[in-house]
């Protein structure tokens, strides 16, 4: 299966994005599907993880409250609402499978910068 990320770009501090992540398959296959993120400089960090079947999500403490994931299963794709983003959040987003990193796409880039 592939995964191709998209919807990133370049945002104000306290705007919002929604990201997407089309799998050429069926996500059911797998158990999870999250998102990790790469910003300039820094490790690759885990940001979200959804449950493919009943949608029970995790999230990093650094995106509590701010970031929500979801998921479609008709479309086989996953989405990552981020709002209220601080320039802290800008870097590469991608999706992962079961969420390991490594498993995603190109990933899409987003920037948060007045």
């Amino acid at each position: 299966v592939q995964l191709v990320e998209s919807g990133g770009g370049l945002v104000q501090p306290g705007g919002s994005l929604r990201l997407s992540c089309a799998a050429s398959g069926d996500i059911l296959d797998y158990y999870t599907m999250g998102w990790w993120r790469q910003a300039p400089g820094k490790e690759l960090e885990g940001v979200s993880c959804i449950s493919t079947t009943d949608g029970s999500a995790t999230y990093a403490d650094s995106v509590k409250g701010r970031f929500s994931v979801s998921k479609d299963n008709a479309k086989n794709t996953v989405y990552l609402q981020m709002n209220s983003l601080k320039p802290e959040d800008t870097g590469v987003y991608y999706c992962a499978r079961n969420c390991v990193p490594g498993t995603g796409g190109q990933g899409t880039q987003v920037t948060v910068s007045s």
